[in-house]
């Protein structure tokens, strides 16, 4: 039990390391490629990797839809097609500080989370909690921003790549919400994964040609896909396959809770490697991150406390049944 409870551990920060890392590595690649085909090139090798794991773990009678096809593909569209797209496009429009900024709107993910569980699901949180969120938005304001709300807000070309990374932020949140109806089905990890990749990654193939079609964008020549094979390869191995599976599996070892820790490591990551590349950080980049960090940090506190004062009352409770 240890054991898989220290692998859950070390999948966890991987993958929060490797999701801080890859906003760097794709700013650079954008040098070279448009972010549409890098994420289809990207996923599509993840598709390959997954469909050929999930047969050789567990076999065809794993690729049966069993009547959720279509929750599978609008998951799998929110994550793969409307989360992976978004994010790397706004990033690319915003140009270098864009790397930052998707960093920081990553690791809000519990903040919204928490948002969307009260809006949809009535599930009202804790006035402690909603100052964690509130504090939370502030330091992603301050990176969004740089301390300049009014300029930010005259600025439409800092709005709207923005708003297209936030909106691929909660297409993952909504994907990664929707995992639990799986699981709660018996569903492995992997299979989720590999189902909902698949269909996800289908949709945002025809997303890319129509792009493709309008003229906006143009198919990579050879030359573009051999120098950027290296960012790709990264992209597939360690945010991809690595982070997507070894996510779902850390978080079912260590829990929710315990897991949501690790988040503090992606926009960590992602300072740590712009200052090594020599990019412009500003205070308000240190300073909004501590926020975030601090925020995340508070709320698992608090909300580890509150899971303690309930043990003992759903301990008697469950006497009171059993008499």
């Amino acid at each position: 039990m240890k054991n898989n409870v220290l692998l859950g551990a070390i999948l966890c920060l991987i993958s929060a390391v490797s999701w801080g890392a890859m906003f760097p590595v794709a700013n650079h690649a954008f040098n070279y490629i448009d972010p549409f085909y890098f994420t289809l090139f990207r996923y599509g090798s993840v598709t390959i990797i997954l469909v050929v794991w999930l047969l050789w773990k567990e076999g065809k009678q794993a690729f049966r839809f069993e009547g959720k096809g279509w929750y599978l593909w609008f998951f799998g569209t929110m994550a793969f097609t409307v989360y992976n797209l978004l994010i790397f496009w706004g990033q690319d429009l915003l140009g270098n500080p864009g790397t930052m900024i998707a960093s920081i709107m990553e690791s809000l993910m519990p903040m919204i989370s928490i948002l969307i569980a009260w809006l949809f699901i009535r599930q009202r949180p804790h006035a402690f909690t909603m100052f964690c969120v509130f504090i939370g938005f502030v330091g992603a304001s301050l990176v969004v921003t740089k301390g300049d709300l009014g300029g930010f807000l005259s600025a439409s070309n800092a709005i709207i790549p923005s708003l297209l990374i936030f909106i691929a932020v909660v297409g993952w949140v909504v994907y990664t919400m929707g995992g639990s109806r799986f699981s709660n089905d018996g569903w492995s990890a992997l299979r989720y994964s590999t189902l909902s990749c698949l269909l996800g990654t289908a949709t945002a193939a025809i997303v890319v040609l129509g792009v493709t079609m309008t003229g906006y964008v143009a198919v990579p020549t050879a030359e573009t896909i051999i120098i950027t094979s290296p960012h790709i390869a990264f992209m597939v191995i360690f945010p991809g396959v690595i982070a997507l599976v070894g996510w779902n599996y850390g978080v079912s070892v260590i829990t929710p809770l315990n897991g949501l820790l690790f988040l503090n490591f992606v926009p960590v990551t992602t300072l740590v490697i712009q200052v090594w590349q020599g990019a412009s950080i500003t205070a308000y980049d240190y300073i909004g991150t501590i926020f975030i960090i601090m925020s995340l940090l508070s709320n698992n506190i608090y909300s580890r406390l509150q899971q303690k004062r309930l043990e003992p009352k759903e301990k008697f409770k469950g006497r009171l049944q059993e008499t």
